[in-house]
């Protein structure tokens, strides 16, 4: 199961970059996750551990990340490395400058166990993360340009 939106906003991306990188400000708008906390002494760069937890789709997942990409005002890249009931889960926020501020974009993509079955129920469970993103996405824009 794959999501990719995107929103525009009316800041540069080092104003966006806070909300990718500090565990409160990734709280105020992935509404999702009721947990983001670094779990060493590195807060940044490739490698970083990250432990979240998240609510969705009814169940409550308890994972550790590791960031698999950073660049600064650009890019991060999370890869979930133990945890939860699924097979793989990684996202990757991005920045791109744009004429009026900056265009960012929220891409996961998470991979089910349990084969066709799996497969089938990302079908439908797809949908219903693509409307979440949409509100995320929409939160992080109102809290940028505040």
């Amino acid at each position: 199961m794959r999501v990719q939106k995107a929103i525009e906003v009316n800041v540069p991306a080092n104003k966006v970059w806070p909300f990718f990188v500090e565990p409160e400000r990734v709280l105020q708008w992935c509404i999702t996750f009721k947990k983001f906390e670094y779990t060493s002494d590195q807060h940044s760069g490739v490698g970083t551990p990250l432990y979240i937890e998240e609510q969705a789709s009814g169940q409550h997942m308890k994972m550790n990340f590791e960031i698999k990409e950073w660049k600064e005002n650009e890019k991060v890249a999370l890869r979930m490395i133990s945890g939860a009931s699924l097979k793989s889960y990684e996202q990757i926020w991005s920045l791109e400058t744009t004429t009026t501020g900056s265009r960012v974009t929220f891409m996961e993509e998470i991979e089910l166990p349990y084969g066709v079955i799996g497969k089938l129920l990302g079908l439908i469970l797809g949908g219903m993360s693509a409307s979440t993103v949409d509100k995320m996405l929409a939160k992080l824009k109102s809290l940028v340009e505040a």
